[in-house]
């Protein structure tokens, strides 16, 4: 059994949330808390295997609270967010902090809000109980190693492409981090997430990398040395015209996920063939798959995140048992092999 304790200001949310829950045999309420102060209290007394974190709370809020269990007590922790820009700004602030992922609520009511979020947060719950979230922001910034271009290296590839989802944000904050500032070829990202979170994501890898990062825009000109974050409203594909290669939103109805990480790596490959490199990152489900067999059979580069650094073990897994990765490491290591085989 899953022990989850459950952590909202608001009577009703800790109702719905519970009563979803409950919904599967799997998982059991350990118990809940109103406020900051009586879920650290709770947590020491109940021992839960996940807790589900409101921020905005009384006595203490979320991202206090957040704090002081990663700094004491490491657990998956995914964070109920209110869909709005500072929601957005907050949460992204949470993944970073340790945080496994989070679940946006809707707020207007009991029906609407188990509507919006049952599948997604049992699934989510269920996922990030399986890995303990040994693997927090705090231990990826103990190693970091900024990583040097050599002048003298001959750029063997001409694109980076990412896929991600569930743990994602603090590893890409750490890829992008350690690579330099003068990175000659561009880095397209997929991370599943909402758009108003995309933005608030690509502002803060911005903030913190040497490259420059920003959400992508339709009809983008790839350029060196710029990362792009697909909007999470939409699926971006990668289409060459002439001498440059744009971004370009698509439909995509029939991907599951959004942005799509198949489709992503799967125009990667038709884009620049055997001059793509392709990074699949932590997530569940198999997103990223298809598009990565793709990048493969164009004779691209693939490297897999291992198991033992993945919150969640299921893209990279996929992949991985797909035998047709060149390399599988965690993700410190990452940054090094990207510049390596450059």
């Amino acid at each position: 059994m899953i022990k989850v304790l459950v952590v909202d200001d608001s009577f009703v949310m800790r109702k719905v949330i519970t009563r979803i829950l409950e919904k599967d045999p799997q998982i059991e309420i350990a118990g809940t808390a109103g406020d900051g102060r009586e879920a650290l209290e709770k947590i020491e007394l109940l021992q839960p295997d996940v807790m589900t974190l409101d921020i905005e709370m009384p006595v203490m809020n979320g991202i206090d609270v957040l704090r002081q269990v990663m700094a004491k007590r490491p657990m998956p922790v995914i964070m109920m967010s209110a869909l709005t820009k500072e929601g957005a700004d907050i949460t992204i602030e949470a993944l970073n902090l340790g945080a496994c992922d989070f679940v946006t609520k809707d707020l207007s009511g009991f029906t609407s809000a188990a509507a919006c979020i049952e599948g997604e947060l049992i699934n989510k719950v269920k996922n990030v109980a399986k890995n303990k979230a040994k693997y927090l922001l705090k231990r990826l910034d103990a190693m970091k190693k900024p990583v040097a271009l050599n002048p003298d290296k001959k750029i063997r590839h001409e694109i980076l492409s990412i896929g991600a989802s569930t743990g994602g944000p603090p590893a890409l904050q750490h890829i992008l981090s350690s690579l330099p500032g003068d990175f000659p070829i561009p880095v397209v990202i997929a991370q599943h997430m909402p758009k108003i979170f995309t933005q608030s994501f690509a502002q803060r890898l911005n903030a913190l990398s040497r490259l420059e990062v920003k959400e992508a825009e339709d009809k983008e000109v790839l350029k060196a040395g710029v990362a792009l974050v697909a909007p999470g409203d939409t699926h971006i594909s990668l289409k060459r015209r002439g001498r440059d290669v744009v971004v370009e939103f698509v439909d995509g109805a029939r991907f599951i996920y959004r942005p799509s990480v198949d489709l992503l790596m799967s125009t990667t490959a038709e884009a620049y063939e055997s001059l793509s490199i392709g990074v699949i990152l932590t997530g569940m489900g198999n997103d990223g798959l298809a598009g990565m067999k793709e990048l493969k059979s164009k004779n691209g580069y693939v490297i897999a995140q291992n198991e033992e650094t993945c919150v969640v073990y299921g893209m990279p897994k996929a992949v991985v048992n797909a035998n047709i990765t060149d390399a599988v490491l965690p993700v410190d290591k990452i940054p090094e092999e990207i510049m390596r085989v450059l």
